[in-house]
């Protein structure tokens, strides 16, 4: 391991704002501050958006910095990369953002019932291969994990270089008769100048010099489930 990211590790236990919970805490049962982020770690009521898969935490940041009467929560489990983005918040003061280094499978024993108003997936695995399907961050498994905790009609964001995974998850939503809000194969050819879209990730930049189409699927949690995979070929 390199000596950079030794240094990024050590720092990383000095974040006040960045978890990181040892698997006994989380796996099979609940994390601390679950039902508490709002009363104990951000000392206010204002809604809650998670950043799954954040990687370097663009995302979190700078809705972070757009939106300073929500709270903000990245999570991944690079410890690595989510340095930059704890880094950053400190730095520029921003008391509406916190880190959580874990997997996502573990994320139920993270927060309560309705506890969450919206999730952005940013760039994520795609997990090309048809027998992973499941491990797609918007899998029915996953999103059977996600509405435990999201509130009625919450919000969740797809922003992905994939095709497969943006078809993929277009079919999931249809399948399950989810209300999709926005849905484009081609982001910055279709949305102009949208503040909030425009926030580019580390991935993204690399993903856009080689001239791919960044796509963006919006939609609806507007039922509790179950939820089922679609019947698509791949």
């Amino acid at each position: 391991m390199g000596k950079n990211k030794l240094r990024r590790f050590a720092e990383n236990e000095t974040f006040e704002n960045l978890f990181q919970p040892p698997f006994e805490e989380v796996f099979n049962t609940d994390y601390s501050l679950k039902g508490q982020w709002q009363s104990e770690y951000f000392k206010n009521q204002n809604p809650i958006v998670l950043e799954l898969g954040c990687g370097k935490g663009e995302y979190t940041v700078g809705l972070a910095r757009m939106f300073p009467g929500k709270n903000f929560i990245g999570i991944d489990i690079k410890g690595a990369r989510m340095w930059r983005g704890a880094k950053t918040a400190l730095e520029e003061g921003l008391k509406n953002v916190a880190f959580i280094r874990t997997r996502i499978e573990h994320i139920k024993s993270f927060f309560a019932a309705g506890e969450v108003d919206e999730i952005w997936v940013t760039f994520p695995d795609p997990q090309p291969r048809p027998s992973k399907a499941t491990k797609r961050l918007t899998s029915s498994r996953f999103l059977n994990y996600y509405v435990q905790f999201l509130r009625p009609g919450a919000i969740v964001h797809l922003k992905t270089d994939s095709q497969l995974l943006h078809s993929y998850t277009r079919a999931l939503v249809e399948q399950n008769n989810l209300k999709v809000l926005v849905c484009t194969s081609n982001l910055y050819n279709d949305v102009k100048d949208d503040p909030i879209l425009g926030i580019k990730t580390f991935y993204e930049q690399q993903f856009l010099e080689q001239g791919l189409p960044i796509t963006y699927t919006k939609f609806e949690i507007s039922h509790t489930g179950p939820f089922h995979e679609p019947i698509i070929e791949e």
